[in-house]
């Protein structure tokens, strides 16, 4: 687990005249060149040897997403046993792109792969076995859970689709989507932005922008241009976003219906079109819109392991009364 803010520290810290040692999976949460790492950022490669053996007033800091045995320890202070089935994980993965080609090119490249292959949400949520060996931090994920004996089933997932496909579970958001006109669905998050364009008869559209690069107004101008057909990639990936495609070239008919979730959704307020807050399972007062994801990631693990889809359907039917599982995510459900 590395990313901006770690980044940051890093530079902050050499620039502070101090060393900085990685080992090079480490050093991979600051870019996959790791020429980069050594020639731009300044940090000392080390092997994994090597990095017990340093010497001298070191401070270790071991990154990693996922800590099974710091959750069961938590778990455990509470009096609460952690016996598990299976695990679910998501991450904001940018992939391992090549040298020279941009990585925000190559993360939109890994999005729009799955949704011309599977057309569905459902197709973000990998078993650990079939996980793309690009995505590297999808893939750190898979590594450190079997490095820890964790030895039940493991999915893994992309955060922004995980936090769209959770909200589609909002009843309001469902019933639009599988309308004829269809629904704009944003997730709104504290580095990235995703938003998707979705209706029966499939996806019909994406872009995914950088949090920063992007005010309310013209995250109006991008909506409606996704809504009427007109996005281009370029509108994205040359103001510093990942990208931009359009799959149905028939524009949706307003008004437009856009949902939204996400910890940066506050931006939206007073927006045009005027957003729903989505919350899946808020009728019965056990929904929070900054879980979504997490009703995302059940939703994805009844897919990806159809072992474990019952109980986790009758669950959340129970939950909520109205569960939209027949809908166009989860076209292969029975």
């Amino acid at each position: 687990m590395g990313g901006g803010p770690s980044q940051w520290a890093t530079c902050d810290h050499i620039r502070a005249s101090s060393v900085l040692y990685a080992t090079p999976s480490a050093a991979r949460t600051f870019n996959d060149d790791l020429d980069y790492v050594q020639r731009e950022i300044g940090v000392c490669l080390v092997s994994e040897d090597e990095a017990c053996n340093l010497n001298g007033d070191i401070v270790r800091l071991e990154l990693k997403d996922f800590d099974y045995p710091l959750i069961a320890k938590t778990f455990a202070a509470y009096g609460v046993p952690l016996e598990v089935d299976v695990v679910a994980v998501c991450v904001f993965d940018h992939g391992n792109a090549p040298p020279g080609y941009s990585d925000r090119q190559f993360r939109f490249d890994y999005l729009d792969a799955l949704v011309r292959r599977a057309d569905c949400l459902s197709a973000f949520a990998h078993r650990a076995e079939e996980v793309p060996p690009s995505m590297t931090r999808l893939r750190a994920v898979v590594d450190a859970a079997r490095a820890q004996d964790v030895d039940v089933p493991l999915l893994v997932m992309d955060t922004a689709p995980a936090a769209v496909l959770g909200a589609t579970l909002d009843p309001v958001v469902a019933k639009a989507v599988n309308s004829e006109r269809g629904a704009l669905i944003a997730n709104i998050g504290n580095f990235h932005r995703l938003a998707f364009r979705l209706n029966a008869a499939g996806i019909g559209g994406l872009f995914e922008h950088h949090t920063s690069e992007v005010n309310r107004s013209k995250l109006e101008r991008l909506l409606a241009a996704l809504a009427d057909s007109t996005l281009r990639h370029a509108d994205v990936s040359d103001d510093m976003g990942h990208g931009a495609l359009v799959y149905h070239s028939e524009p949706m008919e307003p008004p437009y219906f856009l949902a939204v979730t996400g910890p940066r959704r506050s931006l939206m307020r007073g927006a045009w079109p005027q957003p729903y807050f989505a919350v899946p399972y808020g009728d019965k007062m056990i929904g929070d819109m900054m879980i979504a994801r997490c009703f995302g990631l059940l939703a994805g693990l009844a897919e990806a392991y159809p072992e474990f889809a019952g109980p986790i359907r009758r669950s959340l039917a129970q939950a909520s009364g109205v569960v939209p599982w027949e809908t166009l995510f989860f076209k292969e459900s029975t």
